[in-house]
Order: C-alpha cells, then sequence, then structure tokens
C-alpha cells in the first residue's frame, strides 16, 4: 500500500471532525477549512491507489 493512501485516508478523516467541529460551533472557517482538508486527503488517496497500480502493473 502505498504512503499517500495512508496519509491521504488520514487527512479525509481529520478533515471530517474539523468539519464537523465547524458545523457544531458555527464557524464557517473551520468548516470551509476541514472540507479542504477533507479533499485534499481524497485527491492524495486518489494518487496513491494510482502509484499502486502502476506499480503493480510494472511487476507482471
Amino acid at each position: 500500500m502505498d504512503r499517500n493512501r495512508i496519509e491521504g485516508a488520514a487527512k479525509q478523516v481529520k478533515g471530517s471532525i474539523r468539519q464537523a467541529v465547524g458545523k457544531i460551533t458555527g464557524d464557517r472557517a473551520t468548516q470551509m477549512h476541514g472540507a479542504a482538508e477533507k479533499l485534499t486527503g481524497k485527491v492524495q488517496s486518489k494518487v496513491g491507489a494510482a502509484a499502486d497500480t502502476l506499480r503493480h502493473k510494472l511487476k507482471k
């Protein structure tokens, strides 16, 4: 498993928590930062998945 997939998943969780805290407290800035971090984590996970796929295909 690629390191980017692990770090991306962690960012998604962290972003979800930050987004929820922003919703609870009514802080739109925190909510938006959480959404952005969550999206960044998704992209990073996709990059890691692509790297895994490429590595797998090169081994064949």
